[in-house]
């Protein structure tokens, strides 16, 4: 695995914890046969839309919300595009651009960026062989 985080550790690195500026990742769509960029969300959007997966009214709606919220190019957000697309609701767009699985993939690889499955278990078996 790695080392042990210690107080001295965190104190080299303060100021850097300090000035975290959200990552970014580029992502191949295979459906789109191009690139998009994801940008990490803020702990409280992550944590809504983990909430909102657990809700069963608003379930088939999270990922789409995640996606629409944290593709930042190209801008889904860009009212001209949902008026050409057509789309009712502006997470509409989501849907029209991706395939469900690509959705789900690409909300998934957000919530990374934000840390969720990140932190990995230190087995006292794995440690000591």
């Amino acid at each position: 695995m790695g080392k042990k985080l210690s107080i001295t550790d965190l104190l080299a690195q303060k100021e850097q914890l300090r000035k975290k500026r959200k990552r970014t990742m580029s992502l191949h769509v295979d459906s789109l046969d191009a690139e998009i960029v994801i940008e990490e969300p803020s702990r409280v959007f992550a944590l809504e839309a983990l909430e909102m997966a657990q809700d069963p009214m608003r379930r088939d709606k999270a990922d789409a919300h995640v996606v629409y919220h944290c593709v930042v190019e190209p801008n889904l957000k860009d009212r001209d595009l949902q008026k050409q697309f057509g789309c009712a609701e502006p997470t509409d767009i989501v849907d029209m651009i991706f395939r469900a699985g690509e959705v789900s993939s690409i909300s998934g690889y957000i919530l990374q960026l934000a840390g969720f499955d990140s932190v990995k278990k230190v087995d006292a078996d794995l440690k000591n062989e």
